[in-house]
């Protein structure tokens, strides 16, 4: 009753074994083991949330791969949650190792997660940090994000300070990883580390983590409670930090005094998968380290560590094709000695190796270094948890379709590339479309460097410990990833805000391949669009609703009723877009050209082959793009990218074209209006640059204008034409530059034929032409044989015409 008795205990039944330790420190986690096989304990206890006793027996299954964590969710709130990370190297995770193996109890003893939840619950005023990033194990880092308002402390970067160290990795190396387990008493650094924290506890008190008196005293009432269980002695492992609170003398009432009214949530509990890179400090993990990967490394080998991690470390660069060889490794770990004697330290730390390696493998350059740390030192070692683990009915179908389509998930990102052709990569599409889809990253779509043909797709995956809570969350939406996928999708489209939001969702959709779902976002997307009036959102929404029928046919569902509302929102484009143009200032004027754009595009996909009852869309907008082109009303960026896509569809003759610029160019045009029909005709990255290479007049017009363009209007035209130009390839600047510097030719155009220019003459010439073809296939390592036989076998996109 009165508390926690006795000093540093010796033997079982003399008091509790308090294992003061670092969380994540491999040679804490050896002198773990040392102390456990020396005393012989009845039980063992963990800093770690009660809740999560159940799970303790998966730490023996053989498909359980650390680093995992424990992972907590409120029922109600899966997105809050609270993860306790664990590697191999950790002393607890070795705690419950030698427990399970040796038959003896193991329970975790720190504040229940429900009650941890809920705290961070009525703290969260204004989501400092991310729910996921809650409270994670640790003794000496294990405090939640810190307060500005508190003063707090680093335990081992005062006793590094003390030491007189700068830097508390290397102080720790230096007193406890090099020490080695197994030497002379197994106690020993338990109980020197005892006495530095109790020292520091009494300058600091709590160190500025009000939080922790909770805590400890929750721990204090579990150590009684076992030490009145067990006879044959209680051994707890913790935070080295807590040993002097839990060695405290306080009364029962006391305790429970701390605990009283504790704000508590439903809590479920499982183990999910880790990484290296998530225990590593630079991810955010409070309690986390610079060098997971080393730390690692250094537990798993602890004979000849340095030689080993030199081959590690050859063998990586080796693969990324660097000359390493063995006198290279054997001249890196003399170097690391050296380094280690001529510095006073016991054996060569990871500034030593790292220092060696630069010197010598790396010859000097931190680039190749780079990699070592991302590889090696941090790493992307991702854990396993066994099948019998707990999980939600979304997580086990998530299990079941990443085993039947061999995705395996992994830390390490990488690409993949799917031929929608073939039936397991379309069901790999599909399920990665339809987790993006429930706010599952796994994957992210990435542009395809092979083809540009809607039958292929490239993603980039990898595979993050946060997942596991997004799993959770959308567990919410159904049991298995389509189910959960059409709920979820039906949902959004009721609460878009948009309209561009539904069409977006549509594309979506179909991409997923959610029929369900379909008829909901149907039914929402025509009722919107009916409503909506705003031209701007029709030509927002509708390039998503041609891009889904591109898709659609790929993957061979029925896009008829999207066919039938893409076609009917054109048609409501092609009448309010005229009206709309008049009277923008112009931000709004640039913001509809990208509109006149994406529909431009859109109508291009669409084709002829509309809904029944909508004639020919292609030339009902090609009548708009006239009307565009002549009104005085529209400002002149849009009249000059009407008259650019008319020109480039065939539709204007490029005589009328340079017309059209003439007129707008004269001196009656204000200099501001000018340069804006400028920039909607060659500006906006549409190759407008090379039509000027390419057209004498254009650029004799252009050139003309601007150097009659008055003084006093010249400042206020110059901004826009730089943004015009400043777009274009440098190779394209660089020649127009040498055509104006040319001046007008013997027919007055900007570079005539027979100006002396190569490559530019009033005709073409079919002959020089010709001539490039055998360069430029030499060039690509092609020959006419292979060409012509890969073309006409390989498949080509319906509506765009592009061959894979």
């Amino acid at each position: 009753m009165t508390g926690v008795e006795g000093a540093a205990a010796r033997r079982p039944g003399a008091g509790p074994l308090l294992l003061g330790v670092r969380h994540h420190g491999p040679g804490s986690a050896r002198a773990v083991r040392a102390a456990l096989d020396e005393t012989r304990p009845g039980v063992v206890l963990v800093e770690g949330p009660p809740e999560a006793d159940v799970l303790i027996p998966l730490a023996a299954d053989e498909e359980m791969r650390p680093p995992v964590a424990l992972l907590a969710h409120a029922v109600d709130e899966p997105g809050r949650s609270a993860f306790w990370p664990l590697a191999e190297f950790s002393p607890e995770w070795v705690a419950l190792r030698w427990a399970l193996e040796h038959g003896v109890p193991a329970r975790f003893i720190d504040l229940p997660a429900a009650h941890t939840l809920a705290w961070d619950r009525q703290e969260d005023t204004g989501g400092e940090r991310p729910p996921h990033a809650g409270p994670i194990a640790g003794g000496d880092g294990d405090r939640p994000a810190p307060d500005p308002a508190e003063v707090r402390i680093d335990p081992l970067g005062v006793l590094a300070e003390t030491a007189g160290y700068d830097d508390p990795e290397r102080w720790w190396e230096d007193v406890v990883e090099h020490r080695g387990a197994g030497k002379g008493d197994a106690l020993a650094p338990f109980t020197a580390l005892e006495e530095a924290m109790a020292a520091l506890r009494e300058t600091y008190g709590s160190g500025g983590h009000d939080r922790d008196l909770v805590r400890e005293a929750y721990m204090r009432l579990q150590v009684r409670a076992a030490q009145k269980e067990f006879e044959d002695g209680v051994a707890v492992v913790c935070g080295a930090w807590h040993v002097p609170a839990l060695r405290q003398r306080t009364t029962v009432t006391a305790d429970r005094a701390l605990l009283k009214g504790l704000p508590k949530v439903k809590t479920d509990m499982t183990w999910v998968p880790w990484t290296h890179r998530r225990l590593s400090r630079f991810s955010g993990y409070g309690a986390g380290i610079d060098s997971p990967g080393w730390y690692g490394h250094l537990f798993a080998a602890p004979d000849r560590p340095v030689e080993r991690w030199m081959t590690k470390v050859a063998g990586l660069l080796r693969e990324e094709d660097r000359m390493v060889s063995s006198a290279h490794v054997i001249e890196a770990v003399r170097l690391a000695e050296t380094l280690a004697a001529m510095r006073g330290r016991p054996l060569p730390g990871l500034s030593e190796t790292t220092d060696a390696v630069r010197a010598v493998m790396c010859e000097g350059s931190d680039v190749p270094l780079a990699l070592v740390r991302d590889r090696l030192v941090v790493g992307d070692v991702l854990g396993e948890v066994p099948v019998t683990a707990p999980a939600v009915p979304l997580q086990r179908d998530l299990d079941r379709l990443q085993r039947r389509l061999r995705l395996k998930p992994e830390a390490l990102e990488r690409e993949l590339e799917l031929d929608l052709r073939k039936d397991t990569d379309a069901a790999r599409s599909r399920l990665l479309h339809r987790l993006r889809l429930l706010g599952i990253a796994w994957g992210e779509p990435a542009a395809s460097r092979s083809s540009t043909g809607t039958f292929r797709e490239t993603w980039r995956l990898r595979w993050e410990p946060e997942l596991s809570v997004r799993i959770a969350e959308a567990g919410v939406w159904g049991t298995t990833v389509l189910s959960a996928a059409t709920a979820k999708a039906e949902a959004d489209a009721v609460a878009a805000p948009g309209l561009a939001d539904v069409t977006a969702l549509a594309e979506r959709c179909l991409l997923a391949e959610l029929p369900d779902a379909l008829p909901t976002v149907m039914r929402i997307l025509a009722d919107r669009a009916a409503l909506d009036a705003d031209v701007g959102h029709l030509a927002q929404a509708l390039p998503a609703l041609v891009r889904s029928l591109r898709y659609g046919d790929v993957r061979g569902t029925d896009t008829g009723a999207l066919g039938e509302v893409a076609a009917g929102l054109a048609e409501r484009v092609f009448v309010g877009l005229p009206p709309a143009c008049a009277a923008l200032d112009a931000d709004a004027a640039e913001e509809m050209r990208s509109h006149v754009d994406a529909v431009h595009s859109a109508v291009g996909l669409l084709g002829d082959a509309p809904a029944a009852g909508h004639g020919r869309l292609r030339d009902r907008w090609r009548s708009v793009l006239r009307v565009l082109s002549v009104r005085d009303t529209v400002p002149g960026v849009i009249r000059g990218r009407a008259v650019r896509l008319l020109l480039d569809d065939g539709e204007l003759e490029q005589g009328e074209a340079a017309r059209l610029m003439g007129l707008v160019l004269s001196p009656g045009t204000p200099p501001a209006d000018a340069a804006a029909w400028i920039e909607g005709f060659v500006g906006g990255g549409s190759g407008g640059g090379m039509l000027l290479v390419h057209d004498e007049r254009l650029l004799g017009l252009v050139d003309a204008w601007l150097t009659g363009v008055p003084a006093e209007a010249f400042t206020d035209v110059l901004p826009l034409l730089r943004r015009t130009f400043s777009a274009y390839e440098p190779g394209v600047r660089r020649t127009l530059g040498e055509l104006v510097r040319r001046g007008p030719g013997a027919t007055g155009g900007a570079a005539a034929a027979g100006s002396g220019l190569p490559g530019f003459a009033a005709d073409l010439d079919p002959a020089r032409a010709d001539a490039v073809l055998p360069v430029v296939r030499l060039l690509l390592g092609l020959d006419q044989t292979h060409t012509d036989h890969e073309t006409a076998n390989e498949p080509t996109d319906e509506l765009t015409g592009v061959t894979g």
